[in-house]
């Protein structure tokens, strides 16, 4: 299929875009690590930076190892961050990248914002920190499917008096995710479905993501990001937390402090992708959610991923058929 990335076959015109928690699966980085050296050294890395077996735990690990939300998410962000090294090194140029809620960190890290370390120690912290709130608030989220989001907002309006329960996700126009209070979030989705929704998917989630319950770890979390440098960006990245570009470094840590609470404007994102102009959109790291809800919200979106072995080989060979000649690992 080529010339898919739109522009140039080198990605030049296409959104690069790294998935967040719920991508993950058994075995996600077998592919990688069995057969890319760079793989196995960006693993290793990771691996001594958390003081976490990594490399075993996306090869071997179970899904409910894999659920824990402190493993979760270094686990989703350093398989696609070896994906995004892959790719780069093949001479993959995005025209921008984003990141869904976690995705956002390793998109900063390919747009040169975050270090790999800062990135993995964060994105560790949050992920205890947003543990910690599970274990001590009933919480829950669901999608709810086939409803507008301004009728998704009212459901929760109606709901209040049973907890707290916020929009959390802006996935696309027909998809949008709900979080909170178990009970409330259960009010506000029996509520959606009286309104029309085709259906309500409780989430197999480790916390309330993204709403008003996670603002008892925020300044934990703030006081970790004013640690870590955040350079300005080398590569355009759209934030998940507006739907518009980020300006600076300093924007960028701002953004992630607001991230914790704020929905994921994820529908804001891939529209202002597409006014960028953007031509196509990669999914880089595990699963394939994202490309789902490009086309989804798009029409036309012509997407790619490579959380599987045919779909990553098959990029590599468009990207460069010639130099692409990374040794397999013995």
């Amino acid at each position: 299929m080529t010339g898919w990335t739109g522009p140039g076959s080198d990605g030049t015109g296409c959104l690069a875009m790294f998935p967040g928690q719920g991508s993950q699966r058994p075995g996600m980085a077998k592919h990688l690590l069995d057969a890319y050296p760079s793989a196995r050294r960006l693993f290793a890395r990771a691996d001594e930076i958390l003081g976490l077996p990594l490399s075993e735990i996306c090869v071997t690990g179970s899904a409910e190892e894999l659920g824990r939300t402190e493993v979760t998410q270094p686990a989703i962000a350093t398989t696609s961050l070896a994906v995004w090294e892959l790719l780069r090194s093949a001479g993959y140029r995005p025209a921008a990248t984003a990141g869904h809620s976690l995705g956002e960190y390793p998109a900063l890290v390919a747009a040169g914002v975050l270090s790999l370390e800062s990135a993995l120690e964060l994105v560790r912290l949050r992920g205890r920190l947003m543990g910690e709130v599970a274990r001590e608030v009933p919480g829950a989220m669901a999608a709810v499917l086939g409803l507008p989001a301004e009728e998704v907002l009212a459901a929760c309006g109606s709901a209040e008096g049973l907890g707290l329960v916020q929009v959390a996700n802006y996935n696309e126009p027909l998809q949008t995710v709900i979080s909170g209070h178990a009970h409330a979030v259960e009010a506000a989705g029996r509520t959606a479905l009286d309104a029309g929704a085709d259906k309500v998917v409780k989430l197999d989630v480790g916390a309330p993501f993204h709403c008003s319950l996670m603002s008892a770890v925020e300044e934990e979390f703030t006081e970790a990001l004013a640690v870590h440098p955040f350079a300005d960006p080398v590569l355009p990245v759209i934030s998940s937390v507006t739907g518009t570009y980020i300006g600076s470094g300093e924007e960028a840590r701002e953004l992630l402090r607001r991230q914790l609470t704020g929905p994921v404007r994820w529908v804001e994102v891939l529209r202002t992708a597409a006014r960028h102009p953007v031509g196509a959109y990669t999914e880089i790291g595990p699963g394939r959610v994202l490309s789902g809800l490009a086309r989804r919200t798009l029409g036309e979106a012509r997407t790619r991923s490579t959380g599987d072995p045919r779909r990553l080989t098959a990029l590599h060979g468009e990207l460069a058929p010639q130099a692409w000649q990374e040794p397999v690992a013995s």
